[in-house]
């Protein structure tokens, strides 16, 4: 059943692009165009720039249901990359499912936090051990595989499905020899030290959970957002397992929830970590929090 106004047998594909986008303004979605141009450019099986070059091809009745059906679900507000099952981090394209956050552009800093560490340092090229700790799709560890080619890696996840996924991203990019994936609670188990951990934990407090907005809350899993009761918790057994994992000159990064930086650095201090300012996101939060152990003689 079609469910777009005047989209109809012999409409352009550009047609069909702009009544989707209408549709999806009037029901208040962000990026339209550029959501609308996607999901038609995957229901008719058209690359980027193929769908810029048929934009006058006319579209029959099966190709119109095909895109209805897509622009539907996604004015139940799933999100875009859920309904494709793949998204792009850091130029790699990773296989999504409802087992997995969604890596979002935000979580980019976290990559650019350790790899600034690792550039500055001379150690792109060394053999360096990186821990991924709540792994999801992979996309932390695999980024900065792809960036290392001579580190390996482990991503950890409480969720066997998740690590499933993680497995499989990291075959579809050539990167599983380097990488191996635990089913585990933070990092139980595993021996340090680690040169590099980073971290995309769960950091929403409990009781904001239904305040998010209807593409994180009813589409993405609890386990991968519920921080507790402050949002904290996975900080803590970040924090308590630091000493144990993280190597000497070694670095930390974490992300960060909107408001958490002085927390989050207060609980890395505690347990004797040395703390810099968080990196900020594209829109100035502060959102990538670094930390390492005090070289001897440092006071």
């Amino acid at each position: 059943m079609n469910i777009i106004p005047g989209l109809k047998d012999g409409a352009s594909v550009s047609e069909a692009i702009r009544l989707v986008a209408n549709m999806f303004n009037l029901a208040g979605i962000d990026d339209a165009v550029v959501d609308a141009r996607l999901l038609i450019g995957h229901a008719l099986y058209l690359g980027r720039t193929q769908i810029v070059s048929q934009s006058n091809r006319t579209l029959g009745t099966r190709e119109i249901n095909a895109i209805s059906t897509l622009a539907a679900r996604r004015l139940q507000r799933e999100p875009v990359s859920r309904i494709l099952g793949r998204r792009e981090f850091w130029s790699l394209t990773l296989e999504v499912t409802p087992d997995v956050l969604v890596p979002r552009p935000d979580t980019e800093t976290v990559v650019e936090a350790a790899l600034d560490f690792i550039v500055r340092n001379g150690l792109r090229l060394e053999k360096l051990r990186i821990l991924d700790i709540g792994t999801g799709t992979g996309a932390l560890l695999l980024a900065l595989l792809q960036e290392m080619p001579n580190a390996t890696g482990i991503g950890t996840d409480i969720s066997e499905a998740a690590i499933a996924v993680a497995k499989r991203n990291a075959a579809r990019n050539k990167l599983a020899t380097r990488a191996q994936f635990v089913v585990c609670n933070i990092a139980a188990g595993l021996s340090g030290p680690f040169d590099v951990i980073v971290s995309n934990p769960p950091y929403i407090p409990h009781g904001d959970l239904a305040t998010l907005m209807p593409e994180v809350r009813d589409y993405d899993p609890v386990l991968a957002l519920d921080g507790g009761r402050d949002g904290l918790d996975a900080y803590r057994a970040i924090a308590h397992e630091a000493l144990r994992l993280l190597g000497t000159g070694g670095r930390l990064v974490v992300e960060l929830g909107v408001g958490q930086e002085q927390a989050v650095a207060a609980l890395f201090m505690q347990a004797g970590l040395m703390v810099s300012p968080a990196r900020p996101d594209l829109a100035g939060i502060p959102r990538a929090l670094s930390a390492s152990f005090p070289t001897p003689g440092t006071p």
